[in-house]
């Protein structure tokens, strides 16, 4: 039973159930992918992003996140283009599939807002956000 757990295992397990619901809806949508490549789609700029900074809002090496923009590549969804900026850096780009995949994931993500608010109700589905945004203030100091 969920109250058995403590709070860290209760966010834990909403995040991992939320993350898998949001892959397969991805899947669904047509763009197969794997659970840990989020890591990527949720971080990219639309603009395209370097690989470290990727990394670092991802909090992982860039040695695994290379890992996944390689397969990435491999897949389609994005390409490496230099930087305009610095001609020595290499941008992460998404392409026209990467950027189904991300619309596709937003409205999955649309899907899931809905499906909380049906079982907090509209009340408590804002002081759900509420409650969270104070407990990610207060540790992201």
């Amino acid at each position: 039973m969920a109250n058995d757990l403590n709070t860290v295992s209760m966010l834990g397990q909403a995040y991992s159930l939320l993350g898998f619901q949001i892959v397969d809806g991805v899947v669904g949508a047509g763009y197969p992918q794997k659970p840990k490549h989020s890591a990527v789609f949720a971080q990219i700029s639309p603009d395209g992003s370097r690989l470290t900074e990727l990394a670092r809002k991802a909090n992982m090496t860039p040695q695994s996140m290379a890992e996944l923009v390689d397969e990435l590549v491999d897949m389609g969804y994005v390409v490496r283009r230099p930087d305009p900026n610095d001609g020595r850096a290499k941008l992460i780009v998404l392409t026209k599939r990467g950027r189904g995949a991300v619309a596709a994931g937003r409205q999955t993500i649309e899907g899931l807002e809905e499906q909380v608010t049906q079982i907090l109700g509209e009340r408590g589905h804002r002081e759900l956000r509420r409650l969270l945004s104070t407990l990610l203030d207060a540790t992201n100091t």
